[in-house]
């Protein structure tokens, strides 16, 4: 793909959505901590029925240490392996308060030594929290970058790193919600909705679902 075909697109998501956001709720960066580790292998929508009960009883990393595994475990049971994220929130609340005065850090490093932190969740944090030009890739990011050929790649870490060289630079920031949203709404797994999709004309993906009226859609 080109690059102005790539900067197309990217113009087309920032003139559809101007402003992306995640749709985990949350207040602070450590709200946020805690809802992206509890979103492995999870929906949004489940995590927030979750987070909205555990953020009312304890928002700091002093309040749910103070609730232990056990307690912990009673407002997430609702979300898969919730034993496993039970305990690494409470070792992740522990590290911090130990090591960054309770306050979730800036830096990647830092970051991946929290327990249940890998680097898609530190691109997360490092994007939606603190604003950094990130690239948190999920199954979402990975089938779009690779139906679309935006960024093709065999591996997380490849497609990552093609996506960080090849967005332009105005849209990077926001690029990793553009990508999820499209990904999860529109260029689904089974069966993309290439009809609604406003990059159909520039989308590289051979097998596109035909259109409802036999036209191809644009976005000016």
């Amino acid at each position: 793909m080109n690059p102005a075909r790539r900067a197309e697109i990217f113009r087309r998501f920032h003139t559809h959505d101007p402003a992306p956001a995640t749709e985990l709720h949350y207040r602070t960066p450590f709200e946020l901590l805690v809802a992206v580790i509890l979103s492995a292998q999870a929906t949004d929508r489940s995590v927030n029925l979750a987070t909205a009960r555990l953020f009312q009883a304890a928002d700091t990393p002093e309040r749910i240490l103070a609730l232990g595994e056990d307690g912990l475990g009673d407002y997430i049971r609702s979300i898969g392996l919730y034993r496993t994220k039970a305990r690494n929130l409470i070792a992740t609340c522990r590290l911090l308060l130990e090591r960054h005065s309770g306050e979730v850090p800036r830096e990647r490093e830092a970051l991946e030594d929290l327990p249940g932190v890998g680097r898609k969740t530190a691109n997360v944090i490092l994007n939606t929290a603190f604003g950094e030009p990130t690239i948190a890739v999920d199954t979402h990011i990975f089938r779009v970058a690779n139906r679309t050929n935006l960024a093709p790649g065999k591996s997380v870490e490849e497609v990552e790193r093609r996506l960080l060289k090849v967005v332009p630079e105005q849209y990077r920031k926001d690029a990793h919600h553009w990508l999820i949203l499209h990904g999860r709404y529109v260029c689904k797994a089974r069966t993309p909705d290439c009809p609604a999709c406003i990059i159909r004309d520039l989308c590289e993906y051979k097998a596109k679902t035909p259109s409802r009226e036999g036209n191809v859609p644009t976005q000016s």
